[in-house]
């Protein structure tokens, strides 16, 4: 997850800065076509009551507007949980494959604070940026589609495609074996249908594997996985 502090462009040496935490009850959101929606609790951890802003933003491939938030504005006390829906959007085409959304969530103290010194202290909303993945009704549940992935290095490039209907979320850094070449993927997800490709140096080029941290459909990384690189046995 990535947080963004809002604001500290705009703050000087002055005015300490105080981070207000909105914490989410899981580093991703999964929604379930068969259910129509999903719900998340949000824990304000601050020691006053914070505004808690939730957006749910498109990813440059995936434009189309496939879920409504409720509240997306709330406020919650010192210590309190907000409860947010996440509801896919009815008149849409049944799914085919996963697809992927992000949300935001930010909490913004709804009052200034002095610290014990009698200093003013501005409060600054933090940012968590979390995956949303909607899966289809009727696909069955796959706890590592990571394996599904399809890797090929040739003429200098390093490829991967995606022929699952699944998106797999990874860790962009990965290495070529046995020769232990790094090389940075573009992004760190590759969607149902997808194809990337990364340039790798000449050492590659007699790789038999690709090693990746793959993450859990709950976004845990786990252990390093190694992939077969054109049907080439992977060398331990």
């Amino acid at each position: 997850m990535t947080m963004t502090l809002l604001g500290a462009l705009v703050l000087t040496a002055a005015k300490p800065v105080l981070a207000d935490g909105m914490i989410p009850e899981t580093s991703v959101v999964i929604v379930n076509e068969a259910d129509g929606e999903a719900t998340m609790k949000v824990t304000n951890s601050d020691a006053v009551a914070s505004l808690l802003h939730v957006k749910v933003l498109d990813i440059p491939e995936d434009k189309e507007p496939l879920l409504l938030v409720t509240p997306s504005v709330a406020r919650v006390e010192a210590g309190k949980t907000q409860q947010v829906r996440f509801i896919l959007r009815t008149g849409n085409a049944p799914l085919k494959t996963q697809r992927m959304k992000r949300a935001s969530f930010e909490g913004i103290a709804s009052q200034k604070r002095e610290n014990e010194a009698g200093e003013s202290r501005v409060g600054v909303g933090v940012r968590q940026n979390l995956p949303v993945i909607i899966h289809p009704k009727g696909l069955a549940r796959n706890d590592s589609p990571w394996t599904g992935l399809q890797w090929s290095l040739a003429n200098g490039k390093l490829t991967v495609s995606n022929p699952t209907a699944y998106v797999v979320r990874l860790s962009p850094d990965v290495t070529l074996m046995p020769s232990q070449t790094r090389a940075q993927m573009t992004k760190s997800y590759v969607l149902p249908g997808e194809k990337l490709d990364v340039s790798v140096t000449g050492a590659a080029a007699s790789a038999s594997a690709v090693r990746f941290v793959p993450a859990t459909v709950y976004g845990f990384a786990v252990k390093h996985y190694d992939a077969s690189l054109n049907g080439k046995n992977i060398t331990r």
